[in-house]
């Protein structure tokens, strides 16, 4: 049956025009010809194509004779695009573009004529307008399998969709349950729900926004049925989406439930619960269950969720049974409410660690362990998280990577999660690593230098007035490279030149603070921090200038391994009182000497055993310690033959002698056998003479 279609007409005492018309580029309409009755009101129709058609107007008066201009009262319906022109013929032509004739109601043209010469009012007439559309509509299905209580969609072609009568609403059938709806791109889409099994016949009666005109001048807005034959088969488990991926299961929402969003299920009952198992089989574990509480404007409806036990969505499908049945399929996480049981940091090259203490400057991983964590959402106070590819996010560990900026100013940083403080945070303390030892310098003569280039003993040439340490706090931090405080121990041993330990002290718990030039400075500060430098003499009861020649002064430095948990540096400077030569009186005994006296022309006899006493100058050797050189220079007297008691008449002489001698190295020899070579004067025989020969030494 047609659609009534609706005008409005405007009554006038007398007619305006005698014939009016509209010309599209193919066919003319025109008012004594192309007309219909709406609500019983001649109506001017016309076909069009667009919704913006430009169709030329033609108005002719009805008294020719005596007309008056002619005027179009303008309207929002359509554009007129020329004035009103008169035209050899007596008419009035201009052109008009219409804005949208599927969607505009009423459309009407006002015509009005002014006063004539008599003083009459102005006349007016107004021409009904009835657009006329042509539409088809096909349904191409490729795939003609429904399954009952499971919804699909087809796609309708139309040669005027937006001439289609679009709703959205669901028309209710025996058979079928189908809807319309028009996407935003000018696309129809069928949806379609059957009810019942077998080859069905679904029958589409629908209808146009424009009429069309059937034979008889009759108006109808139904289309042609469209029919398409369908295999309904029985019904298969549609699959519902949460507008949720994860729910917290805690007391509330045990008792409570959450809000879920769900597709509409088509035979969802509201007010009713529904259990949720995680098999399709009766008897399966509940999961959770849903209670349905009202449809929402988008086909979906609204549930509280109430979660019983955990679930993974890798784990499977959810069933939403009625009485055992299942009848639908869902997913998501139900996961525990996030715990947080343990917190662990890792330090560069260390080891997972329960101490959670950090340092400014340091890049660190922190590893949160507990329930819950996959959808946790930690941050740590005033700390950067930096992305890295070794990152670990499960439900169980969550592992972060955080950067201490240098200037960090508080002791502590909290750990967060969504914002609420978790009962964990990171210590900030300052770095208290062992640095270096080149930061301490020693002066024992004129200048310093730093205790790490003193590689091995220090000899050095006269008296050693002190031995004073000095520390530069400048050399400990640089930059971001950050070591803290260091405590320093020193053991000092003095040693004489035959090894014996002369004296040792002990001083522990010297603290040396970076200096000024450090960004940690101000947290330095400690009344244990020592500036000054450290005196030998005003700790040792022997002082470094009383010590004997070839004496060993040994001191080590190195750091306490109680303040640090990794091993530290150790450095020894050990300063020798070096001597060049040594003076001593030396008593010894020449044996076998070979004489000359001044005036003979031959060296003697060999003689006895003589007796020496001589003032020696004896020299060490450059490059080691303690060591002479095999050879001595002295002056004294020597007792020419004192021992030759086998002969009276021995040539026995007491002479002043300036003598070199070579003396054997060996330290552990307590007898000696030098040679001897020298010269002087016998003060029995009043004369000069040299003499050449061994000896005989004894070493006490």
């Amino acid at each position: 049956m047609p659609r009534n279609a609706a005008a409005q007409t405007i009554p006038t005492d007398q007619s305006v025009l005698r014939e009016a018309s509209l010309r599209a580029d193919t066919a003319t309409y025109s008012l004594s010809r192309n007309t219909v009755l709406v609500q019983g009101t001649p109506t001017l129709y016309f076909w069009f194509r667009r919704d913006d058609e430009t169709l030329e107007l033609r108005l002719y008066p009805a008294n020719t004779s005596t007309a008056k201009p002619l005027r179009l009262r303008r309207t929002l319906d359509y554009q007129q695009l020329d004035s009103l022109t008169k035209e050899t013929d007596g008419s009035f032509r201009t052109r008009l573009k219409f804005q949208n004739l599927t969607s505009s109601q009423f459309l009407r043209l006002v015509v009005e004529q002014a006063a004539d010469s008599a003083g009459r009012a102005p006349l007016r007439q107004v021409v009904p307008l009835l657009p006329l559309a042509r539409t088809s509509l096909a349904l191409r299905v490729t795939d003609n399998e429904l399954f009952v209580g499971e919804e699909k969609v087809f796609e309708l072609t139309s040669s005027n969709p937006r001439n289609v009568h679009v709703t959205g609403e669901w028309v209710r059938g025996p058979e079928f349950d189908y809807r319309l709806l028009a996407e935003s791109n000018g696309m129809l889409r069928l949806h379609v729900l059957p009810n019942q099994l077998g080859q069905r016949t679904l029958q589409l009666r629908l209808q146009t926004e424009r009429p069309t005109l059937l034979p008889g001048n009759k108006l109808s807005y139904q289309l042609p049925v469209l029919k398409q034959e369908f295999n309904v088969k029985a019904s298969r488990l549609r699959f519902l989406s949460p507008d949720q991926r994860s729910v917290t299961m805690d007391d509330v929402s045990r008792r409570r439930g959450v809000e879920l969003i769900l597709d509409n299920g088509r035979s969802f009952e509201l007010h009713r619960t529904y259990r949720i198992e995680d098999q399709e089989e009766p008897g399966g574990e509940l999961i959770a269950e849903i209670y349905t509480r009202q449809y929402l404007s988008n086909d979906r409806v609204l549930c509280y969720f109430r979660p019983y036990n955990t679930h993974r969505q890798t784990a499977g499908y959810l069933y939403i049974k009625e009485n055992d049945a299942p009848r639908y399929l869902t997913n998501l996480d139900i996961t525990p409410q996030t715990v947080i049981r343990n917190v662990q940091v890792l330090h560069r090259g260390g080891e997972w660690t329960p101490g959670l203490s950090v340092s400014p400057g340091e890049t660190v991983d922190v590893r949160l362990e507990g329930e819950g964590l996959q959808k946790a959402r930690v941050s740590f106070e005033d700390l950067p998280v930096i992305p890295s590819d070794s990152s670990v996010r499960t439900d169980a560990r969550l592992v972060y990577r955080v950067r201490v900026p240098v200037s960090y100013d508080k002791r502590k940083s909290t750990i967060y999660n969504l914002g609420q403080p978790t009962g964990y945070a990171l210590s900030v303390r300052e770095f208290q690593r062992p640095h270096p030892l080149d930061f301490v310098s020693v002066t024992y003569g004129d200048a310093a230098r730093q205790i790490t280039k003193l590689n091995g003993p220090v000899l050095y040439d006269g008296t050693i007035r002190d031995v004073v340490f000095q520390f530069n706090p400048a050399g400990i931090d640089k930059g971001e490279q950050l070591f803290g405080k260091q405590f320093l121990s020193f053991e000092i041993r003095t040693v004489n030149a035959k090894g014996d330990l002369v004296e040792l002290r002990n001083i522990d718990n010297v603290v040396i603070c970076p200096g000024d030039n450090s960004p940690r400075a101000a947290f330095y500060a400690d009344k244990q921090c020592r500036t000054d430098p450290l005196s030998l003499n005003s700790i040792l009861s022997r002082k470094t200038y009383d010590l004997d020649e070839w004496s060993r002064i040994l001191v080590t430095v190195k750091h306490q391994a109680s303040q640090y948990g990794e091993p530290g540096y150790t450095q020894t400077v050990e300063l020798v009182l070096k001597r060049r030569y040594k003076f001593d009186i030396d008593v010894s005994f020449p044996a076998g000497l070979l004489t000359r006296k001044q005036k003979e022309d031959k060296f003697g006899d060999l003689g006895g055993i003589s007796l020496a006493t001589l003032a020696q100058f004896s020299f060490y050797s450059p490059n080691k310690i303690n060591r002479l050189r095999p050879y001595k220079i002295g002056a004294g007297f020597v007792a020419l033959n004192a021992f030759n008691l086998g002969s009276s008449t021995a040539n026995r002489d007491l002479g002043v002698v300036i003598l070199g001698s070579v003396y054997p190295t060996r330290r552990e020899a307590k007898f000696t056998f030098p040679l001897y070579l020298g010269g002087g004067y016998l003060l029995g025989t009043s004369q000069w003479f040299f003499m050449l020969g061994p000896g005989i030494g004894v070493r006490l």
